[in-house]
């Protein structure tokens, strides 16, 4: 009997279990829990949904869902009238890129102890620049196949659902996006599948990590040209509020200038609900007792924002069709899965700063300095100061990493070159603080905001030999915006837990985007994360 009809036989058969509800053991919690939660713990949960839904909306700030709030009329809508909203919900590291924020949500980890310390940065083991996810032993499958493949290889930690595969062998565990770290950091190592687009021919790919080829549903939907449907057509604007003018026009040839501008556009994340609905079909998610877990991640929002700011039209119109695009989903998840057997998640992997240029007007700080400058002064300095030499070897964003052969062969102190570096980059303008491997090592660190973020993303093996922190606003791009920083514009996302069990409301503590792992794990009763550092959010369960 296939998976499908054997899961619905026992989802059809199967008798409701009621369990207690029992809080599994937790390391040291980013947020304690308020007095509230500490005097009212959680009552047991009548049954665990069939389908635990992630959705990541890329460089979503917080302040778009009140901005935006009287426009939202589908999904968003939805989640936040029937949900629990987060008003003040964080990350706690730094820095505040795309692969640490997808790693983080169903982890629970911080990059100290994830080893996701970036989107990319410098192995010292292999001597080369790598991805979150880069991984020389797959290859893509799908696409341009010959190219490198990718998986979670990196992530040290365990995810929900590692916990959940481990605990009774039969979940299931997708993952999607138009990115490849998006869609396989928050699935885990023992994830059924992560796919991604490949705007080289249009079609979603994924690894040989996975599976030997791709699954027939996939090879199908590929064959289906969904993408080519978008061929002479627009992203037009939902309403008037842009003059009648087109946002892009897609052009009429499928290659991958065509398939590019698809991917950052509301058409592009049409194309992921697309895909994640023949996923539901195909890998029967939320069709017996055993809780699946899907996570998608929309690209398109950070791609748009990345090139035209926050205050942008652009950006307020995809975070409104973003709108009816999780509105769709949650329409087919109640016919496929069923209303009320479902729990879904909705967060943001980190925030965005305003256009610099904007912040002037405003008479607000900002600027721009090339993160080339910043390695260039470095190697420049260590070259007048010890004699020519490749004294950078690699990189994470700004920050370097210093050529230890080099160090060693010279019998230098690694302590004291670092320190030299770090003063270089002191003297730039517009450099808040740097913060050395050596000082990071040693716990040589404050206890403020910055400090305690940048801490917990440094992680012994992994991390470069400098931390580099611009004032609030600057940025290290040259065009364009950016994130990155500790600073709360890039730290504040939105978090709404939607579901059976799940009390609504809005809850204004503060807590971090690390809750969500441990949170999820407890209502699943499986263990929590290995590396997860959150608290359970049990102030929102239903009493």
């Amino acid at each position: 009997m296939n998976r499908c009809i054997r899961r619905y036989f026992t989802a059809t058969l199967a008798a409701a279990l009621v369990a207690p509800l029992v809080a599994q053991p937790q390391q040291t919690t980013i947020n304690p829990p308020p007095p509230a939660a500490r005097r009212a713990p959680a009552q047991p949960r009548a049954r665990k949904p069939k389908l635990v839904v992630l959705l990541a909306i890329d460089q979503f700030r917080y302040d778009y869902l009140t901005r935006f709030r009287p426009e939202y009329e589908a999904g968003l809508a939805r989640l936040l009238g029937g949900g629990a909203v987060f008003t003040n919900a964080h990350y706690e590291h730094f820095p505040t890129v795309t692969a640490v924020g997808h790693s983080t949500m169903l982890s629970g980890a911080t990059p100290s102890i994830s080893g996701i310390v970036g989107n990319a940065w410098f192995d010292r083991e292999t001597g080369k620049q790598v991805t979150s996810v880069s991984d020389d032993s797959t290859l893509q499958l799908g696409g341009a196949a010959t190219r490198q493949g990718a998986s979670p290889r990196r992530l040290l930690v365990s995810t929900v659902g590692d916990e959940l595969k481990m605990a009774n062998g039969k979940s299931r565990v997708i993952g999607i996006s138009s990115k490849d770290r998006s869609a396989i950091l928050p699935g885990g190592r023992m994830a059924d599948g992560s796919y991604w687009f490949d705007t080289q021919t249009g079609e979603f790919v994924s690894s040989t990590y996975y599976f030997p080829a791709l699954p027939q549903w996939v090879t199908r939907f590929n064959a289906a040209k969904h993408a080519e449907k978008y061929l002479g057509g627009s992203w037009k604007p939902f309403d008037s509020k842009s003059n009648g003018k087109l946002f892009e026009s897609f052009g009429t040839k499928a290659d991958p200038a065509f398939y590019s501008r698809i991917d950052r556009s509301p058409q592009g994340n049409e194309l992921l609900v697309l895909f994640a609905e023949a996923a539901i079909d195909a890998e029967a998610l939320g069709l017996d007792d055993y809780t699946d877990v899907l996570t998608i991640s929309f690209s398109a929002n950070d791609r748009i924002g990345h090139s035209l700011g926050p205050d942008s039209p652009q950006v307020r119109d995809i975070s409104i069709q973003t709108d009816r695009i999780i509105g769709q989903l949650l329409t087919t998840l109640d016919r496929k899965v069923g209303a009320g057997q479902y729990v879904v998640v909705v967060t943001a992997d980190h925030g965005v700063a305003p256009m610099p240029e904007l912040m002037r007007q405003r008479k607000m700080p900002g600027g721009r300095m090339p993160e080339e400058l910043v390695r260039a002064k470095v190697q420049e300095a260590l070259a007048v100061k010890y004699g020519p030499g490749q004294w950078v070897v690699g990189y994470s964003g700004p920050a370097p990493y210093l050529n230890h052969a080099l160090i060693q062969e010279k019998k230098l102190d690694l302590a004291e070159v670092q320190n030299l570096a770090a003063d270089t980059v002191r003297q730039i303008p517009h450099i808040f603080r740097v913060y050395t491997r050596s000082q990071l090592t040693t716990g040589g660190v404050n206890e403020d905001l910055v400090d305690r973020r940048v801490r917990n993303g440094f992680h012994y093996k992994r991390s470069s030999d400098l931390f580099i922190v611009a004032e609030p606003y600057w940025l290290f791009e040259k065009g364009g915006t950016s994130h990155g920083t500790p600073f709360n514009y890039d730290s504040h996302v939105p978090l709404i837990f939607y579901g059976p069990g799940i009390k609504a409301g809005r809850y204004h503590g503060r807590v971090a985007v690390n809750d969500i792992a441990p949170t999820l794990a407890t209502m699943l009763e499986v263990e929590t994360p290995s590396g997860a550092m959150g608290r359970v959010l049990d102030e929102m369960f239903s009493r």
